[in-house]
């Protein structure tokens, strides 16, 4: 089985890497970014179900349930914790 809580942490860091922190300190990344990135493509099998792991624990944040490429390019992943 996945380990969720690995793949969490593995996004965390994958938001802080490709993300910028805005006046708040809260570092967002657009999911297009994300999605796009060669290093992401192959560290997640599921990025999308990471993501929805991630907002249930209220680790990231984003408008929407399902993201889907293309359409959800220019939503915001808000990271929650730091």
């Amino acid at each position: 089985t996945m380990n969720v809580e690995h793949e969490i942490n593995l996004l965390v860091e994958e938001i802080r890497r490709l993300g910028t922190r805005n006046a708040d300190g809260q570092v967002s990344v657009k999911f297009g970014v994300l999605f796009a990135d060669e290093k992401c493509a192959n560290l997640f099998e599921a990025l999308v179900g990471t993501l929805k792991a991630a907002k249930r624990r209220k680790i990231v944040t984003y408008q929407g349930e399902l993201l889907l490429q293309g359409v959800h390019d220019n939503v915001d992943i808000m990271l929650l914790q730091d």
